[in-house]
């Protein structure tokens, strides 16, 4: 940004997998944050956080990018922390310990945050006069507890002098931004598929005057997202080749290796954590015993090499190319350790068809709270890389047809529009604590 257009507003997408900010000026142009990492720019900033020790008593955190580096590096005892807004609603949750200090949700989110400003550069300042937050419909988990989590953000933001944050819909950040490539009234629909959850927006926008207007018709969420497809690859592919499934002798009698070993294959950051568990312990005690030990001790070599981030961007890049191809040749190769199998793209919509009939519920239920009809749907505005899964694809092809779908950058657009909101006259009236009014003005 120039410095004679001084920032007015800041979207901030606190994301599962990623997060993405996006500054506005008071002339209306919007741009996002680049991050300059590796020789290269990066317009996503990873959600992880890797703290270590330098020396006794002296924790040193990094973000993004520089997290993953510091995990990978492995020169001294770390914490690698990734994807912990999936515990924002959990009452669960109370805290995590990191080395001698206990760490809230807010204070994590807090620590994040202030990783990305240290390495954000000029213009993120969490001083900006408005700040917009992203937030999911329904947050991640079993049984969230929607008050619990918004609680927390504003501890979080509080904590970094910026309690004036105000909170919206991600799918209305979304909404908001492709609202601006429309040129007559329409009743759309929002599908924002993000790591761990997808959350759906039906809104109607009209022009009066040249002023956009908005009306939220409804809104719903799932925790379904591609951190779920990518655990389906894992769990049919991988996990049968590390002992899932196999045998070990006790007592003269033949049992199943415990299944619940296999549940820290979720997201690799939590291989690393089953060295201090005792997990990693009592694998090494099965594997003595098992009738084919080799798949235990490749999962055991996984865990004490960290290997997890290389084998989870192997099952992403294949659930990636499938969309694109029929079939894909997996390959996991590294320490002595082969993992490869073809997945046909049949086999992947098997695996997540459960999933897919679960988004279509959710569709469902939101087009049941706008009070409105599939038919009367003009526009489906998807977003978020998982939007590109044929299944997904077809699942909005058939309620709405392939001529209203339409699409946009899979990662800036709700961090872009809720800049944009930040820059209305009133953003409180997009908010989500604000009552939903019958129509807002843009």
């Amino acid at each position: 940004m120039s410095s004679h257009s001084p920032v007015v507003s800041i979207g901030i997408d606190f994301g599962t997998s990623n997060t993405v900010i996006a500054l506005a000026t008071g002339d209306g142009r919007v741009e996002g944050i680049r991050f300059d990492h590796g020789g290269s720019s990066h317009s996503v900033y990873p959600t992880a956080m890797c703290f270590w020790e330098e020396g006794p008593g002296n924790v040193r955190v990094a973000g993004g990018p520089w997290a993953i580096a510091q995990f990978l590096e492995g020169d001294s005892v770390h914490r690698f922390i990734q994807s912990f807004k999936t515990f924002a609603a959990s009452s669960a949750f109370n805290f995590t310990q990191i080395f001698r200090n206990r760490y809230k949700f807010e204070d994590l989110l807090a620590t994040f945050l202030r990783t990305v400003a240290r390495n954000a550069g000029a213009g993120f300042e969490l001083a900006a006069p408005t700040i917009m937050v992203g937030r999911p419909v329904r947050f991640a988990g079993g049984n969230p507890d929607d008050a619990l989590a918004m609680q927390r953000y504003q501890t979080a933001f509080d904590t970094l002098g910026a309690g004036h944050a105000r909170y919206v819909y991600e799918p209305v950040g979304a909404a908001f931004s492709f609202a601006r490539q429309l040129n007559r009234d329409a009743t759309v629909l929002v599908a924002d598929f993000g790591g761990g959850t997808s959350d759906f927006s039906v809104m109607r926008f009209s022009r009066d005057r040249g002023t956009l207007r908005a009306e939220p018709l409804g809104h719903a969420g799932i925790g379904i997202a591609g951190d779920t497809f990518d655990f389906r690859i894992v769990d049919h592919v991988v996990s049968p080749r590390l002992g899932k499934g196999s045998n070990y002798r006790s007592f003269g009698k033949v049992l199943s290796i415990p299944s619940h070993y296999y549940s820290n294959l979720a997201r690799w950051h939590q291989l690393a954590m089953m060295k201090g568990s005792g997990d990693l312990r009592e694998l090494r005690e099965l594997s003595r015993t098992a009738l084919n030990p080799e798949p235990l001790l490749d999962f055991i070599t996984i865990v004490e090499l960290d290997l997890g981030f290389a084998l989870y961007r192997a099952v992403s890049d294949a659930k990636v190319a499938l969309s694109a191809r029929e079939s894909v040749d997996f390959r996991f190769q590294s320490e002595g350790i082969d993992i490869r199998a073809k997945i046909t793209r049949d086999d992947f919509e098997d695996w997540i068809a459960d999933d897919i009939e679960r988004l279509g519920a959710t569709v469902d239920q939101v087009l049941t709270k706008a009070g409105v009809k599939a038919h009367e749907i003009e526009k489906v505005f998807l977003t978020g890389g998982t939007s590109f899964v044929p299944a997904v694809q077809r699942l909005f092809v058939d309620r709405f047809g392939s001529e209203r779908l339409t699409s946009a950058d899979q990662f800036e657009s709700i961090a872009y529009g809720l800049a944009l909101i930040g820059q209305t006259p009133d953003p409180d009236r997009w908010t989500v604590a604000a009552s939903v009014p019958d129509s807002v003005s843009a």
